[in-house]
């Protein structure tokens, strides 16, 4: 078995705030934080940022001058990026590699400047510095004056997970000692939202649960987009520090059909779930934290999955976008955050319009799940430390 990798630290902004307390309250509560937002002309259901923790992510701006410039998907995360930094007691000489993804990048800024361009037929001069996706990496390992490799990329929705397994190459290739990961998106624009609702899978019914992400048996796609960031340390080996140990790791890519579509009992988490779980028996998965984005064949897809390759028997199953929405790139890692907390918690937080498991047993392993539009699955397993 190849040697561990330790999660030493975790920070992430969202709807559900920026502490580890206040975001482990909120997912105790069985209520969603999605709120109604106007964007130019749509009104829709979205995971919006906090008051509180937009205030402390706008600091960083405060703090320098020339931060005011960036888009808000790099600005959430050098926060995160700090956070984490503090959390794992890294030092700055420690010459941590950093791998920061985003879905979307700086939409916002990308979208202003576009329209501006559109207006006045000349583009703003740090139109193409400030939209660039690498920018989200090179402004973290400036902020954080770190010397080690910096990379940003795109993979989709599952462009987090990716981020995690580059990280855990560079650890077991001996080509870094730590490595600080992670995904950041703001897509909470006029035109991504339209995007969405182009492809029909946006909810569009005044549901007391908007998203109703794992409800197999809704009739109509019910995805919302949600805000969000996080940042992950990294270290090769069992720590005593330990937040989760990373046990297992999976990826699969499947043919098309279709630009956004996976097959009918998802293939790609199928190979990407046996792939995390070599040398672990199914049974002694305790739970899996699903993408399930909340579209009528995604979910289908996913959940058939799970019965191939578990059987009659199935973990626990839960998923957190019913209540802070989907937030692409971002999404996987901020499934991986509700994952370790469960495991530190001891504590399943169940989708409460779903019927109630009346099963409560330690919480030792658990699976989760990221997959993207190209059929790019990433599975992770996780346990306690």
């Amino acid at each position: 078995m190849q040697t561990p990798v330790s999660i030493t630290a975790l920070a992430s902004v969202s709807p559900l705030g920026h502490c580890p307390e206040e975001i482990w309250q909120a997912y105790l509560l069985p209520s969603h934080h999605l709120d109604v937002v106007v964007l130019g002309k749509r009104k829709v259901h979205a995971g919006i940022m906090a008051v509180d923790t937009q205030n402390w992510v706008n600091r960083l701006r405060e703090e320098q001058a020339h931060y005011q410039s960036l888009d808000p998907t790099v600005i959430n995360a050098i926060a995160v990026a700090r956070e984490a930094v503090v959390q794992a007691q890294w030092n700055k000489d420690s010459s941590f590699g950093v791998n920061f993804g985003s879905s979307r990048g700086a939409t916002t800024l990308f979208e202003q400047y576009h329209a501006d361009f559109l207006q006045n037929q000349s583009a703003h001069i740090l139109s193409s510095p400030t939209t660039t996706l690498g920018n989200i990496s090179s402004w973290i390992a400036q902020d954080l004056q770190t010397q080690g490799p910096e990379l940003s990329h795109s993979i989709t929705c599952s462009t987090g997970f990716h981020a995690l397994l580059n990280g855990i190459a560079w650890l077991r290739a001996g080509m870094a000692n730590q490595f600080l990961i992670g995904a950041s998106e703001a897509p909470l624009t006029e035109f991504t939202v339209a995007q969405m609702q182009a492809m029909k899978i946006y909810a569009r019914e005044n549901q007391d649960f908007p998203c109703r992400a794992m409800d197999l048996v809704k009739t109509t796609n019910s995805m919302v987009l949600g805000e969000g960031a996080v940042a992950c340390c990294l270290e090769l080996g069992i720590k005593s520090n330990a937040l989760a140990r990373i046990e297992g790791i999976g990826y699969a890519t499947e043919k098309l059909e279709h630009n956004v579509s996976i097959t009918a009992e998802a293939d790609c988490f199928q190979k990407s779930m046996q792939m995390a779980m070599q040398g672990h028996d199914p049974d002694s998965i305790d739970v899996i934290v699903l993408h399930a984005p909340g579209t009528l064949k995604g979910d289908s897809a996913e959940y058939k999955a799970i019965q191939k390759v578990f059987g009659k028997t199935l973990p626990l199953l839960t998923s957190n976008k019913w209540k802070i929405g989907h937030s692409l790139g971002a999404s996987g890692l901020l499934s991986l955050e509700l994952a370790v907390m469960m495991i530190q918690q001891q504590v399943f937080i169940s989708v409460p319009y779903l019927p109630a498991n009346p099963v409560q047993k330690p919480l030792q392993k658990i699976l989760i799940n990221s997959v993207g539009f190209g059929g790019n699955a990433v599975s992770v397993l996780v346990s306690k430390p």
